[in-house]
């Protein structure tokens, strides 16, 4: 399992990378592996501000359904739209071109309340 130092980490597995005041969001090497193949992500959020943990979409695999939660609160701003035609990315590279959705941080301090990698991977 992958686990980059540069990102925080959410209990229910999504990631932040934090660029500036804006951060790109998407769901862990973890999550992917657990939920097997990826088939569609949902998000029709783009445009929506949302609070810490509120749902912005979904991801779908062969066998399930998965809601994915914001890490931070803050403004959708754009959806990866090249998920649309190949949502395997999320398995290929969940932490690169796998991304979700790039946000608007409304409150950084929020994210104190995410965990580092160590304190991911120790989750698990």
């Amino acid at each position: 399992m992958n686990f980059p130092s540069n990102l925080k980490y959410t209990s229910e597995h999504e990631w932040i990378r934090v660029e500036g005041d804006e951060a790109y969001v998407g769901i862990t090497d973890y999550a992917q592996s657990e939920l097997g193949e990826i088939v569609f992500v949902d998000v029709d959020t783009v445009g929506d501000t949302l609070a810490q943990s509120a749902v912005f979409g979904s991801v779908e695999a062969v066998k399930t359904v998965s809601d994915l939660n914001m890490p931070v609160a803050g403004e959708v701003l754009e959806f990866n739209e090249t998920l649309n035609d190949q949502p395997e990315l999320v398995n290929n590279d969940p932490y690169g071109e796998g991304w979700m959705i790039k946000i608007a941080i409304k409150d950084k301090a929020e994210l104190d309340s995410l965990m580092d990698a160590a304190a991911y991977e120790a989750s698990l």
